[in-house]
């Protein structure tokens, strides 16, 4: 069979695919990718995954630093005879 001519519409499927770049795996990457990008990346994810965990880190430690500066402790020697 000889090869076609070219089409009246002036459509070429080939060069169509070819501007299309790689075709991807997934058929729905681009649908799903909303999902990782802004608000929703990693980071952010992990962020709000724990509120307040940055405050109460730090009131923690400021709470053991001062305990330690202001408030000795007697010494009870537990295991002293």
């Amino acid at each position: 069979m000889a090869p076609k001519g070219p089409s009246i519409t002036g459509f070429d499927p080939q060069k169509f695919a070819a501007a299309s770049g790689q075709r991807a795996g997934d058929p729905w990457r681009r649908a799903e990718a909303w999902r990782y990008t802004g608000p929703f990346t990693r980071f952010n994810r992990f962020k709000s995954a724990f509120p307040g965990l940055g405050i109460a880190t730090v009131a923690f430690a400021g709470y053991v630093a001062v305990e330690q500066l202001f408030f000795k402790t007697e010494e009870h020697g537990h295991g002293e005879e």
